[in-house]
């Protein structure tokens, strides 16, 4: 039991020196390794601020030819996209042509998608930092290392899954968003029909969505391109000089062979 002790804490004193020798070295940033690094921690940025700063509203037009009313009424929407969430609003009475608008929403719950895609951009944008530190401030225990590399290896194959997975379901989301708040939404309606008119107006501009879309793809292609040269990092891609690096107390060969 003692033994152990001062194993783990034999363990925890070598990685306490290691990670004191904070060195900054930015050559990893002229290779591949680290530029694409960077470039991936950017374009994680633009993917959950497009998306997750988006607010924008739709507009139908309402008249009745007997209370001779026409006026615009307003359903505001916005990320996480819970439609089902943002009523029709009237200003300065919430009631035209005798309806209650507050009562009637925008139909569907997009939250799971919009969340999950943002929420995963923001942890990869976490790990870019973490793993930039450890590439340029830890570069010689980084490439010493049999496990970090491989951990990093790991990563870099579950983030490029997931931003397949998070990027297509968000694009599927934002498809549907633009129908639900689009032309059909008059339809859908109750209070429009017979005395009561509603026509569509506008809805806000979905571009900056349809940006984030784009960097979830552009991220796939970087951190699948990325895997090559982290894989290169790895034992595995040169299993013979890395284990002999890493061999301690081995035996030289005999002279004269």
């Amino acid at each position: 039991m003692a033994s152990n002790i001062y194993l783990v804490r034999q363990r925890i004193s070598r990685l306490g020196q290691r990670m004191s020798s904070f060195q900054l070295n930015i050559n990893p940033l002229k290779e591949p390794l680290g530029f694409i690094k960077v470039l991936e921690w950017i374009a994680s940025i633009f993917a959950f601020a497009t998306c997750g700063g988006f607010k924008g509203k739709t507009e139908i037009l309402v008249t009745c030819s007997k209370l001779h009313e026409n006026k615009t009424i307003t359903a505001a929407f916005g990320y996480p996209f819970r439609l089902n969430e943002a009523s029709f609003q009237a200003y300065p009475d919430a009631n035209v042509c005798d309806v209650n608008w507050k009562i009637y929403v925008l139909i569907g719950d997009y939250s799971s998608s919009a969340q999950f895609y943002v929420t995963f951009a923001v942890f990869v944008f976490l790990y870019c930092i973490a793993a930039l530190l450890l590439y340029l401030g830890y570069t010689s225990m980084y490439r010493d290392s049999r496990k970090l590399p491989m951990i990093d290896f790991v990563v870099t194959l579950v983030a490029t899954f997931l931003w397949l997975v998070s990027t297509s379901a968000w694009a599927k989301a934002l498809t549907d968003i633009k129908i639900a708040t689009g032309h059909g939404i008059v339809k859908e309606l109750k209070p429009c029909v017979g005395e009561v008119m509603c026509y569509f107006g506008s809805v806000t501009s979905m571009g900056s969505l349809n940006v984030s879309v784009i960097f979830g793809f552009l991220n796939l292609i970087l951190w699948g391109g990325n895997a090559w040269f982290v894989y290169k990092e790895t034992s595995l891609h040169s299993p013979s000089s890395t284990s002999a690096s890493h061999s301690q107390g081995g035996i030289p060969p005999p002279s004269g062979m």
